[in-house]
C-alpha cells in the first residue's frame, strides 16, 4: 500500500489514522489535505471533517522517477494519436524480437529505479502479455493503476517501433489488473442495484477506457439498468441509468 486517505475532526487526527494504517512515521510521508466539509442542518451543529491523503515518499519518488525517465533518445513520441485504443487482429504475429525488446525495456527501467522483480512474457490471441512479480515492483502501479497504465503505453511504443503490424501489449504487476477488475465488477453491480432501487441516474467517477469497458461489460445484460459514457478523457465517466423510471 503506497498511500492512505483518512478522515478526522482535525488534520492531525486524520494524519494519525493514516500513519497507523501505513505503519509509517511522519518524516516518511507527504501529506495533502484533499477536502474539508461540514455536516449539519442548515449549517447548525455542523461538524467539521478533514480528509487527507498520506503518501509514502518512496512511492512518490518512484512515480516521479518514472515520469522523468528519458525516452527522447530512443525516438518515442507521446502524441495524442498514440493514446487511442488500437484494434489488433488475433492473427498478429509476435516474434522473439518483440519479446526481447519488451524484456530489455523493463529491465532498463527496473535497473534505473533499483527495482528487483521477475518478468514473465507470454502470448495470447495476438497480445503480448507481460507479468511482473516482486515486492518492489508494486511501487510502479500508482494510484488506481495510473503509473502502470503509463508504463504499459510506453512499453507498447517500444515494442511497436519500426513494426508494420501493431502488437497489443498488456502489462500487469503483482496481479493488480485481476484484483482491480474484481473490485470494479462488485462496484458496478452495487451502483446498478442502487440506481434501479432509487430509480435515479448515477454517474461514476472518471475512469480510463480499460476500466470503463469492464463496467460496461459487467452490466450489459442487466435487466434493470443501462450504461453509457459521457465527457472527454481523462474526465470521461460512465452513467448508469435505470430502464424503468
Amino acid at each position: 500500500m503506497n498511500y492512505v486517505e483518512a478522515v478526522g475532526k482535525t488534520k492531525e487526527e486524520a494524519v494519525e489514522k493514516a500513519l497507523k494504517e501505513l505503519g509509517a512515521k511522519l518524516e516518511d510521508v507527504t501529506i495533502d489535505v484533499e477536502e474539508q466539509k461540514s455536516k449539519g442542518l442548515f449549517g447548525f451543529l455542523a461538524k467539521k471533517e478533514v480528509r487527507v491523503k498520506v503518501t509514502l515518499k518512496e512511492a512518490e519518488k518512484a512515480s516521479d522517477d518514472l515520469e522523468d525517465f528519458s525516452f527522447a533518445s530512443k525516438g518515442f513520441s507521446l502524441d495524442e494519436d498514440t493514446r487511442e485504443d488500437i484494434k489488433v487482429s488475433k492473427e498478429t504475429e509476435i516474434d522473439e524480437n518483440s519479446k526481447e525488446t519488451a524484456k530489455k525495456f523493463l529491465e532498463d527501467i527496473f535497473s534505473t529505479l533499483a527495482i528487483d522483480a521477475s518478468i514473465d512474457i507470454s502470448e495470447k490471441e495476438g497480445c503480448l502479455c507481460i507479468s511482473v512479480e516482486g515486492d518492489d515492483a508494486s511501487r510502479l502501479i500508482g494510484r488506481r493503476g495510473e503509473s502502470l497504465d503509463s508504463l504499459q503505453m510506453l512499453l507498447g511504443l517500444a515494442v511497436n517501433r519500426d513494426r508494420d503490424k501493431y502488437v497489443k501489449v498488456l502489462l500487469d504487476i503483482e496481479n493488480y489488473r485481476a484484483k482491480r477488475e474484481e473490485s470494479l465488477i462488485k462496484y458496478a453491480n452495487k451502483m446498478a442495484r442502487q440506481a434501479a432501487k432509487q430509480r435515479r441516474v448515477i454517474k461514476l467517477e472518471p475512469m480510463n477506457p480499460y476500466e470503463r469497458r469492464i463496467i460496461h461489460s459487467a452490466l450489459q445484460s442487466d435487466r434493470y439498468v443501462k450504461t453509457y459514457s459521457e465527457g472527454k478523457d481523462p474526465y470521461r465517466k460512465i452513467v448508469i441509468e435505470p430502464k424503468y423510471k
